[in-house]
């Protein structure tokens, strides 16, 4: 069986200070051959970069997720830039809009990212994208970025949270779909749909760790090693093998950051 790419987690996070050298290096012997840890601001953004060059699996994403919009300036920005230009750096995320908790000024949120959706562009990198309880919003500004980049602008929808007929607006125009332990609740109909009728050459496996550990973990700490839960329930919900999902979820994470080795 191929290994397994984790697209998206935050292993820079304090829920992982006790024993965070344990939980990565234990993770090549449950099949992850690689893992994304994902800015969220500029201090984890310079974590995960910390952490890409220590471990040759790791690599990294660099940007400001919308709850923390309020901390760039054109300074930091700079330095978000500087970030970005590492060899190690795969993607600009994750960013987008959050209306759900409203950390920051919606109008800040929008300012900045447009101005990362701008960097990635510039740097020829894809991005993750976060959005919560903001589709309509989100989707206008990617829409809109897309058309202006003439269709070179690629990513991921990050925690896809919509329904099916958004999550082809994304597809059609390139976008992967990230899904986590979501899938596996029994509350989870929504991301259920979606799990079963996008197509699988347009899906990634991500984990959020430390959060949204699948069932039968749900609450608990998550982490890559619980991803062949998640391919297990797109592979049921799909009529399919783990083992094909695992392969095309693979090939996918690959081709969203084609800076991966």
């Amino acid at each position: 069986m191929t290994g397994i790419i984790d697209t998206h987690a935050h292993y820079d996070d304090e829920k992982f200070d006790g024993d965070r050298e344990d939980v990565l290096c234990a993770l090549s012997s449950a099949g992850i051959v690689r893992a994304v840890n994902i800015g969220a601001s500029l201090a984890s953004s310079e974590e995960s970069v910390t952490l890409s060059e220590k471990y040759p699996f790791v690599y990294a994403a660099v940007g400001v997720h919308p709850d923390n919009a309020s901390e760039l300036t054109e300074e930091n920005f700079l330095r978000l830039s500087a970030l970005a230009m590492h060899k190690k750096v795969v993607a600009i995320g994750e960013i987008g809009l959050d209306y759900y908790w409203d950390n920051s000024p919606r109008q800040e949120q929008r300012r900045w990212f447009l101005r990362q959706l701008s960097l990635a562009r510039e740097l020829d990198l894809p991005v993750v994208i976060h959005s919560r309880e903001a589709t309509a919003d989100t989707l206008a500004v990617l829409k809109q970025a897309y058309d202006e980049s003439e269709g070179k602008l690629s990513g991921v929808i990050h925690c896809f949270s919509a329904g099916a007929d958004v999550a082809k607006e994304y597809t059609d125009r390139g976008f992967f779909i990230g899904i986590g332990g979501v899938v596996t609740f029994k509350n989870g109909k929504k991301m259920k749909e979606v799990a079963a009728s996008v197509p699988l050459s347009s899906i990634v496996l991500e984990t959020d760790c430390p959060y949204l550990a699948p069932e039968p973990h749900r609450g608990e700490r998550n982490d890559s090693r619980f991803l062949d839960l998640v391919a297990g329930e797109i592979a049921r919900l799909r009529g399919i093998t783990a083992e094909e999902v695992i392969l095309a979820t693979t090939e996918n994470a690959r081709r969203l950051y084609p800076k991966l080795l």
